[in-house]
């Protein structure tokens, strides 16, 4: 979903619009950053009005923070939905389960964003909190070794560099970022280049 897409709904229930304004909150975190977004460009996305976005959240840095809770408790979630299966093919169904969070606009940028403001005191509360999460995760739950979680965590982190710059575009025609878009995305090259903006769009 896109901050585009997101249209008002009249007669919504409350949680509805509360979840309906972390979907616009999460495309517009994730094009504009933390920094750069402000509340009013996350109410128009959602078709609310700002003074809505304020009563129900309160200041820019605890939607933030329910952006980003909402987004490790959604990462865990499809972490764990893709558990059952061979535990040969774990770390690949995984994968895709990761991948597929690109299906939501913002979402993974927002956690790559939410990985460089440690230095703010509750977001980088947070952002730890969630990082630590997935990594026990991956050791409790998934059973991987300590190699396998740090490899896996930093091919994440490279597909978070692939959303962040945008690099889809260049496709076919730039080798380093062909290489590395078939690196991350070896059977998938062709779905993440639909789902992605190309570097001069909006998200």
């Amino acid at each position: 979903m896109s901050a585009e897409e997101v249209s008002p709904v009249t007669r919504m229930k409350a949680a509805d619009r509360r979840e309906l304004i972390l979907g616009a909150a999460t495309a517009v975190f994730g094009a504009k950053t933390y920094v750069g977004t402000t509340t009013d460009e996350v109410a128009r996305a959602a078709g609310v009005s700002q003074p809505y976005v304020v009563r129900m959240f309160g200041t820019k840095e605890k939607l933030f923070i329910e952006v980003i809770q909402r987004a490790y408790d959604r990462l865990i979630d499809e972490f764990r939905r893709a558990l059952p299966g061979p535990i040969e093919t774990r770390a690949e169904r995984m994968g895709t389960a990761y991948t597929g969070l690109l299906a939501e606009r913002g979402m993974l940028p927002v956690i790559a964003n939410s990985t460089a403001l440690g230095g703010e005191p509750e977001i980088g509360r947070v952002a730890r909190a969630g990082f630590s999460d997935i990594w026990r995760f991956a050791r409790d739950e998934a059973g991987f070794t300590t190699e396998e979680t740090r490899a896996f965590i930093a091919t994440g982190m490279v597909i978070n560099t692939v959303v962040g710059l945008r690099l889809t575009g260049e496709y076919g025609t730039e080798v380093s970022a062909t290489e590395v878009l078939e690196a991350c995305f070896p059977d998938a090259v062709e779905k993440v280049r639909t789902l992605l903006p190309g570097a001069g769009e909006p998200w």
